[in-house]
């Protein structure tokens, strides 16, 4: 298949050809869907944590005489019943990651890629770098590309393209190594450098 084709010089847009096993296949639904609540549970940190009573420290003597006191009965002031106490089902620190194969991950990212091209939100540049540090100049290149709400996906990040775009609003650009589900939906338009499908379809096919 073929996608349109930006020209950094500020010429013509063109077409180029990328592979239909990464950019034409099927859309699945549910894969997607694995893929990306997958990738979700791994970024959450589980570093939730709570104390038993046998954590809470002090609590070693018994607070009061076991009779005639006309109180219950305790054995330690670091009962969950107490104050100070510690937690009966006390939180512990957790992995919320889930399996999903190699395969099958590869296989939710070609249905993005196929179902943004479908849609016309995947298109290509030839190349997208700055000699210098400064918003000004990648405003400037965006602003000739017409498109906002955009992610930019390069072979190359570089430390002046970074430092470019960060501040941009709704705009964001990454690296190859980068790539995510929840990144490439979460933008309206997507943009691949050539370099970076050469990267993609070798990871893809």
């Amino acid at each position: 298949m073929e996608l349109t084709l930006h020209n950094s010089g500020k010429t013509k847009a063109s077409k180029v050809s990328v592979s239909d096993t990464v950019f034409a296949a099927s859309y699945n639904e549910a894969l997607v869907h694995q893929a990306l609540t997958t990738y979700m549970a791994g970024a959450r940190s589980g570093s939730k944590a709570q104390k038993t009573r046998s954590q809470v420290r002090g609590g070693g003597k018994k607070p009061f005489k076991q009779k005639g006191t006309g109180r219950a009965r305790a054995g330690t002031s670091r009962s969950p019943l107490w104050r100070g106490g510690g937690v009966i089902f006390a939180a512990q620190p957790r992995s919320y990651r889930k399996k999903l194969n190699k395969k099958m991950y590869r296989g939710a990212m070609r249905s993005i890629f196929s179902e943004l091209a479908r849609q016309g939100r995947l298109t290509c540049i030839d190349d997208f770098k700055i000699d210098e540090p400064k918003t000004k100049v990648a405003k400037e290149m965006l602003s000739f590309l017409g498109m906002d709400n955009l992610l930019i996906i390069t072979d190359d990040l570089t430390p002046n393209l970074y430092l470019s775009t960060r501040n941009i609003p709704m705009v964001d650009v990454i690296d190859t190594s980068e790539i995510d589900p929840y990144t490439l939906i979460g933008f309206n338009n997507v943009m691949i450098t050539k370099p970076a499908i050469e990267k993609i379809e070798s990871w893809l096919t």
